[in-house]
């Protein structure tokens, strides 16, 4: 529920935490004095600061879109498989995760040989030549089915519903970082002949979705998420192919979900139709599946939305960080944060110091997380990790 009100700025912020770091809070307050910003900011509880626009944010705007506000990794989500699975031994998870190591390119990694073409959301003779999918279209080939690095994560999960359960979290790869840079520059050389209508410092430049600038962005960004999709899809095949090949079974799928939480979609809220921005935040309309994310060594959670209008119908899109990955690496322990992976049974990703960044001890608290948006959702399944694959 609401937590808190703030009304320092043209539009209200309205908290679903009690707890914003200070960089955060400035950036929300930022978004609060843009004067195309419309209703009021709403701030998810795993909020924390991103470029620009918080992570766990969601603000509405007329007429305008902003690249930073939708984040460097377009269509970033969540594929969830379940099986019909009642459970998977550690010998068989570390067989499957050995496999799925060599099949599936992690970090940086690209593959070594483009992915087949008919897997991309639209052929290369679709897109204008001035696009940045198209100067992009090849190299995006190699990447397709490859995880990423950072909070990004392949996740075998023990289901409260009695099943076992595969996530996938990825998304746009350097594709949608390619796309998102180039239409900020964009918008910021826009900006500047106009004067700044918006403070430099926001990092918040924008285009007009009635310009030609605006239409191309909003092209390119429905292309990302497409694209983000079809990575995700294609190692969701692998991943389910290597499963079935370990287990020798066939057929092990019950049900798949893809929710995605980096994007902008033009909605009705309030009587008006306006940009709504979800910057890792997830649409929660009523009946909505919502996918949150808990850490390496916690929960996640399978939900429905309940269409809270407060929240332009959104929820949060996991725990959200709790420490900088800067000072996750500085003032964690690493042996405290293994021993309570390794207490907890879970085949985990976390080896050497500069992995820290992305220890249970970085997150947020995800039960209080959850807590904090029951009028946003309804829990219906609990997660818990029993194997995490990380870039």
């Amino acid at each position: 529920m609401i937590k808190r009100i703030i009304k320092k700025g043209r539009i209200p912020i309205k908290l679903w935490t009690d707890e914003i770091e200070e960089g955060a809070l400035r950036q929300a307050e930022n978004l609060s004095n843009l004067p195309f910003a419309y209703s009021h900011i709403a701030i998810m509880p795993d909020v924390h600061e991103g470029f620009g626009m918080p992570i766990g944010a969601i603000a509405a705007f007329e007429d305008v879109v902003i690249p930073h506000a939708v984040g460097v990794d377009i269509g970033c989500g969540i594929h969830a498989i379940k099986t019909n699975l009642p459970q998977i031994n550690k010998k068989q998870l570390q067989a499957i995760v050995k496999l799925i190591k060599s099949a599936i390119p992690l970090g940086f990694k690209k593959h070594k040989l483009p992915q087949d073409k008919n897997l991309m959301p639209s052929p290369l003779s679709k897109l204008s030549k001035n696009f940045v999918t198209y100067k992009e279209y090849d190299n995006a080939l190699y990447s397709l089915g490859t995880l990423g690095g950072g909070n990004h994560f392949i996740e075998f999960q023990e289901g409260s519903d009695g099943f076992i359960w595969i996530m996938i979290h990825s998304g746009s790869r350097n594709l949608g970082k390619q796309v998102a840079d180039y239409y900020h520059r964009l918008a910021k050389k826009l900006n500047e002949r106009m004067g700044y209508p918006v403070p430099e410092s926001y990092e918040l430049f924008f285009l007009s979705t009635k310009s030609q600038e605006g239409q191309m962005y909003l092209e390119e960004m429905n292309f990302c998420i497409g694209y983000a999709k079809a990575n995700r899809n294609l190692m969701a095949k692998r991943i389910i192919g290597i499963t079935e090949t370990v287990l020798s079974k066939r057929d092990i799928v019950i049900e798949e979900h893809d929710v995605i939480h980096n994007y902008a979609s033009l909605e009705k809220h309030f009587s008006k139709k306006v940009w709504v921005h979800r910057k890792g935040a997830t649409k929660a309309s009523e009946g909505d599946i919502c996918i949150i994310l808990g850490s390496q060594g916690s929960e996640s959670y399978i939900a429905i939305g309940l269409g809270n209008e407060e929240s332009f119908k959104s929820c949060s899109h996991g725990a959200g960080r709790i420490l900088s990955r800067h000072k996750a690496r500085k003032s964690l322990s690493l042996a405290n944060e293994i021993k309570k992976l390794n207490k907890l049974g879970i085949i985990h990703s976390l080896n050497s110091k500069r992995d820290l960044d992305e220890a249970p001890g970085a997150y947020k608290d995800i039960s209080k997380v959850i807590q904090n948006q029951l009028d946003l959702i309804k829990p219906i399944i609990q997660l818990r990790p029993l194997a995490v694959i990380k870039g």
